[in-house]
């Protein structure tokens, strides 16, 4: 729910405060890279040493990040609160850079042969939450006129703060399968299963590269592309989002089904190929009506992909290496995702609103070709 406000409202938020675009875009970059460290450091730690303990204080950070930034505007301890709470940057309803921590604790209570549908499952519970959040972030238009003023979004920093606590009381009430971490694994270290694992690895971490630098020119800063194209509020933009997330739960649980009939590779390649076509129509929309249907469907097709991605990352090796995995595979997204929004504030600064997603869908078409090449035969674990 956080997520899905702030992913509407913190741009706008900071425009409000009389920010601009490159200062908003490197807030936003920032706060993807150091989330790419975090989650570097974290999943091959949380193998070792559990997973529930790491996720208890990624949700005690947001709940301290969201109160900092109900309390004041100061820039500096704006911009460490947004760098450590991720605000803005959406992430599926997921724990952030804490993401394979969590996928591989949910991963020791699947089996595999569900794990696609069940990450799936997962995924359309995330969307509808923030698709809540989405609605909620027109509050700020609610309670003031067409461009609310700074005030009017700081309750939603509060309620973040809120929902943080009750996150931490949920997870608190969770137990790790200690079966499910790595002991003794030095022998197996050597194997040649270890090898076949680390060229699956890489193979992903090419392909989330390209993934990750797509992602960053467009997604981040969505809700200021619309605000600056056809100058509508966050109520709009809002409602728009809020629709995209209802459908994109919709798409996990059709991602479900499609599973049935084709493979958890091959669902992700048709489905975010469809997507990649509607992004190149996207910038070209003369209107804000067309611009929103054409995004949505963009955005339902890419989301709905993420159980079947997880299941990936999950299933490439050993329980024992899951956290790794993730990792590595989120980094590989993340760290690229950064430089996206400081290329597209730069763009933006100078009314250049087409060229970053017409680069954007040159990495995604790559990315597709590469995942589709590289995993398509592979048999998940």
């Amino acid at each position: 729910m956080w997520q899905g406000a702030l992913v509407v409202d913190f741009a706008l938020y900071l425009q409000a405060l009389g920010w601009s675009a490159v200062a908003i875009s490197t807030v936003l970059a920032m706060a993807l890279l150091v989330g790419a460290v975090l989650t570097m450091l974290l999943g091959p730690i949380s193998d070792r040493f559990g997973r529930r303990r790491f996720l208890l204080a990624y949700d005690a950070a947001q709940g301290v990040a969201a109160a900092i930034a109900f309390v004041t505007t100061a820039p500096a301890l704006l911009a460490a609160a947004a760098i450590v709470g991720g605000f803005g940057r959406g992430g599926s309803g997921a724990a952030g850079p804490f993401s394979p921590v969590e996928q591989a604790w949910l991963a020791q209570c699947v089996p595999a042969s569900r794990r696609g549908p069940f990450y799936s499952l997962n995924a359309a519970v995330g969307f509808l939450g923030m698709a809540v959040g989405a609605v909620l972030a027109g509050l700020p238009q609610w309670t003031a006129d067409a461009t609310p003023p700074a005030d009017a979004y700081r309750p939603l920093f509060a309620a973040t703060a809120l929902l943080s606590v009750v996150c931490f009381v949920l997870v608190a009430a969770g137990k790790d399968a200690r079966s499910d971490l790595a002991h003794g694994v030095a022998e197996s270290d050597r194997s040649v299963e270890r090898q076949r694992e680390n060229r699956m690895i890489r193979q992903l971490v090419i392909a989330n590269s390209l993934n990750g630098i797509g992602l960053g020119l467009t997604g981040p800063l969505m809700s200021y592309w619309f605000a600056l194209r056809f100058h509508h509020g966050p109520e709009a933009i809002g409602l728009m989002m809020a629709i995209s997330f209802v459908l994109a739960a919709g798409s996990s649980l059709f991602s479900r089904w499609l599973m049935r009939w084709m493979s958890v590779v091959r669902t992700v390649v048709v489905m975010r190929t469809t997507g990649l076509l509607l992004l190149l129509a996207l910038p070209f929309a003369p209107s804000f009506v067309l611009a929103s249907v054409l995004y949505i469907g963009r955005t339902v097709l890419n989301r709905g992909t993420s159980g079947p991605r997880s299941a990936v990352s999950v299933g490439i090796v050993r329980p024992s290496r899951r956290g790794f995995s993730i990792a590595s595979a989120n980094v590989a997204l993340q760290i690229p995702r950064a430089i996206g929004p400081v290329l597209a504030g730069f763009c933006y600064e100078v009314g250049l609103f087409a060229e970053p997603f017409l680069a954007a869908a040159v990495f995604q078409a790559a990315y597709v070709w590469i995942y589709d090449r590289s995993f398509r035969d592979v048999t998940l674990r």
